[in-house]
């Protein structure tokens, strides 16, 4: 295997069997004639070509002196173990292999043969050249730095399943030595070492590259791990199920960096990151603490990092390492990240971001009491447990968002996306209280100064239809029950059959004209009460009244043990005109709150209404103006017409050919709205504010002063207003709607017989133009667009 492996890093590597052929050396002056015969041979063998001891780095050669290289290496690859062990000589971190088991050359061909070359798990290639002076740190300046991480093969096998194999390095045939360019080190440049793991440049400035020359070879041996691999993907996805609740959770965890970092006197903290204020929070758990707030609850990140950690935690998401705390306190005079970890005896510390997708949840803190522990060197060792630590994270949160959804939903029920940020600000409130021993309430949510819209699709004389639905099932119900009992009153004379028929004659006749308020339930007690048993006797005593009887049963619905026909098809009209015309309002909803965000809540009884409000307390971190108001209102008149327009097309296929009368209330005072607890719903707030509601619940059934004319009606548009200038501006929207083809150009204005504590209201009434096709009214207009045509 080759691959250029001269790259600019502090090593010039060089092929050497030197300290190997030093050991052959000793064991050839050996007392042991075998062992020493055997040295002596291997050292004839290689005594022609110096280079093999000297060292090379044209790879060629490996080639030219492939047998000279088995003999040499004999006794590192014994035959006997060829085929189970998994074994490679090579250079260390490298690609180029000279020497290797049967093993792990049948790994490679079923992986894919001479085409296929592993690539080391985390050993990124921006990081050879700074792993590569960590090791003459430690063999040849005399440093401790850690840097024991594991390093992986990810292989696939002939099935294309990947296979991991953890690699152990045995260096005993290597050799580091000084160039020319090599330069003393002092412990200044070492802790300037500490601090920078990722600038290269200064690396380089301290440990220069080609300053060394690294002679030998390494043996790699090879474990395949991957049922090890498999369980930790598994622990990642489920840590702390059942722990994070846990007294102990925070002390094993400190134990568990502490071994991790093989230092005693680690500690452990965490705050979560709220991205909407920008700022850190305390995380509410048993013994979670956190050392950038202290005893603060929340502070912003500004406040709690200088420049420099904000940007590697926030912009970049990786981390941020403090060999030493004294030290940079001095250097940055004082700054507050410094000056608050110091005054807790803290020495050194490492701030790794946890993020998911480039989105940071928190930050892990790790502090230690004595400097150099922590480091921006010894920092990556986190990456093979980071994920452990965004799986919990992630679990913690999804938690924490249950938690705040069921106090949502216990004291609110569902809440619109719209204000939603309100209640949870006041859950997140809630429950930080009950976690700290104070008595938590839930307070009321209030919105002032929110500008209401309603509207209204009606089903047309619903009432009447119903009760015409349910004259016709009664009626039928009740001829066939009277066939029966005549048939019966033929076959048997029996004057109770008579006296039955009468009775069943009378319901008819009460019926025939009006259906009173109790006649459906006096008529189903009949039934029930009196019908059925004679007609389970009957069936027993002849056939041919069986017959009747079970064909009358069949026509009789098992939901509600009576005739159910034409009140089916009334109640599916009514269920396919709600879905219809709710969907499509659904549909454009998302659109509008894309404008400008809103509260919204719409019901399904006989036909479809909706409420809105608009306002600057609803959106919080947005600017409100008026303009969303005026587009709003705007788009509520296109969006009902489409919506009538809906019912057109959907009117031929409907059993009961219903017709639907629209009605837009225009309210131009500002109110607020209240959620009432005890409703679970919101409810406009204040005495002068209940006005709104009333003419709500009463204006639909109102006429048109002085006459008996209905204030709704099927075709038109009604628009009830109060003021002057709501007419006018809804009179500009009818006529630039008019220009795109949702109104005829028909337009009256009428006023409004008084309601019980309502008078002075007016409407206009529009005719709405029908179009054939759905895809006639796709698009839609802005209060900008009017506008714009207004210009025109």
């Amino acid at each position: 295997m080759e691959k250029n492996y001269e790259a600019d890093l502090p090593i010039t590597q060089l092929i050497s069997f030197n300290r190997l052929m030093e050991q052959y050396d000793v064991m050839a002056k050996s007392d042991n004639i075998t062992e020493a015969k055997k040295a002596q041979r291997i050292l004839k063998a290689a005594a022609p070509y110096p280079e093999l001891r000297d060292g090379f780095n044209d790879v060629s050669l490996l080639k030219k002196h492939k047998d000279i290289i088995n003999i040499i290496l004999q006794d590192i690859f014994p035959k006997v173990v060829t085929n189970n062990e998994i074994k490679t000589a090579s250079l260390p971190y490298n690609d180029v292999i000279f020497n290797s088991s049967k093993r792990f050359k049948k790994i490679l061909k079923d992986a894919g043969g001479d085409d296929f070359i592993p690539q080391m798990r985390n050993l990124p290639e921006h990081q050879m050249y700074i792993v590569a002076c960590t090791v003459i740190l430690n063999f040849h300046y005399g440093f401790n730095f850690d840097f024991k991480r594991p390093f992986f093969y990810d292989i696939p096998d002939k099935n294309g399943v990947m296979r991991h194999y953890r690699i152990l390095y045995n260096a005993d045939f290597m050799e580091i030595l000084p160039t020319d360019k090599a330069k003393k080190l002092t412990q200044k440049d070492v802790d300037d070492l500490l601090d920078n793991f990722d600038n290269i440049e200064l690396w380089k400035e301290k440990i220069p590259p080609h300053s060394f020359i690294s002679k030998g070879f390494v043996i790699s041996n090879m474990f395949d791990v991957t049922a090890e691999h498999s369980i930790s993907e598994i622990k990642s996805s489920l840590i702390a199920n059942d722990k994070r609740s846990s007294d102990n959770f925070m002390s094993d965890l400190q134990e568990t960096f502490r071994s991790f970092f093989n230092s005693p006197d680690i500690k452990v903290g965490f705050v979560e990151y709220n991205a909407k204020e920008n700022r850190f929070e305390k995380v509410f758990a048993n013994g979670m603490e956190s050392f950038l707030l202290g005893d603060k609850d929340a502070l912003h990140c500004t406040s709690a990092l200088c420049k420099s950690s904000y940007s590697r935690l926030l912009e970049q998401n990786s981390y941020f390492a403090i060999s030493d705390v004294d030290r940079h306190y001095k250097i940055s005079g004082g700054m507050a990240l410094y000056e608050g970890l110091k005054e807790k005896g803290i020495k050194s510390a490492i701030l790794a971001p946890i993020a998911d997708d480039g989105n940071l949840l928190g930050v892990l803190e790790l502090v230690a009491y004595e400097p150099n522990v922590l480091n921006s060197v010894n920092a990556n060792k986190l990456e093979d447990v980071m994920p452990f630590i965004v799986s919990a994270v992630l679990r913690s949160k999804a938690e924490e968002s249950n938690l705040i959804d069921a106090v949502i939903q216990n004291e609110c029920t569902s809440v619109h996306d719209s204000v939603y940020w309100r209640f949870e600000e006041e859950a997140k409130r809630f429950v930080k209280d009950n976690s700290e021993g104070r008595s938590a309430t839930f307070k009321e949510i209030v919105f002032k100064n929110v500008y209401p819209l309603y509207g209204q699709i009606d089903i047309k004389d619903s009432s009447q239809a119903r009760n015409t639905a349910i004259q016709r099932d009664l009626m039928i119900q009740l001829s066939t029950i009277n066939k029966v009992l005549e048939t019966a009153w033929q076959n048997s004379k029996l004057p109770i059959y008579e006296e039955l028929m009468f009775r069943v004659n009378n319901h008819m006749d009460s019926i025939k004209e009006s259906l009173h308020t109790n006649s459906e339930q006096a008529i189903f007690n009949f039934v029930m009460d009196e019908i059925n048993p004679v007609f389970s006797h009957l069936k027993k005593s002849d056939n041919e009244l069986n017959n009747l009887i079970l064909s009358y049963e069949s026509s009789v619905d098992m939901g509600t043990d009576s005739y159910y026909d034409h009140r089916r098809n009334y109640d599916e009209s009514v269920t396919r005109i709600n879905m219809r015309l709710a969907s499509l309002l659904d549909k454009k909803q998302k659109s509008a709150q894309a404008m400008f965000p809103h509260y919204f809540e719409r019901y399904k009884t006989d036909g479809v209404e909706h409420n809105m409000y608009i306002g600057n307390e609803i959106v919080g971190d947005q600017e409100f103006d008026m303009l969303y108001l005026n587009n709003l209102r705007l788009w509520q008149l296109q969006v009902m017409c489409e919506m009538e327009n809906a019912h057109y097309t959907l009117k031929p296929k409907l059993a009961v050919p219903l017709d639907v009368a629209s009605l837009v209330l225009v309210y131009s005072t500002s109110l607020s709205i209240r959620f009432r607890m005890d409703e679970k719903r919101f409810d406009v707030d204040g005495t002068y504010n209940a006005r709104y509601e009333i003419i709500k619940k009463r204006i639909d059934k109102s006429y048109i002063k002085g006459t008996n004319e209905r204030l709704t009606q099927a075709g038109k548009m009604v628009i009830v207003y109060s003021q002057k200038k709501d007419e006018l501006e809804y009179l500009r929207y009818i006529k630039f709607l008019r220009s795109k083809g949702y109104f005829t150009g028909k337009v009256e204005i009428v006023e409004l017989e008084g309601l019980q504590g309502v008078s002075g209201l007016k409407a206009i009434r529009a005719d709405i133009l029908y179009k054939t096709k759905d895809n006639d009214m796709e698009r839609t207009y802005t209060y900008e667009d009017l506008m714009n045509e207004l210009k025109a």
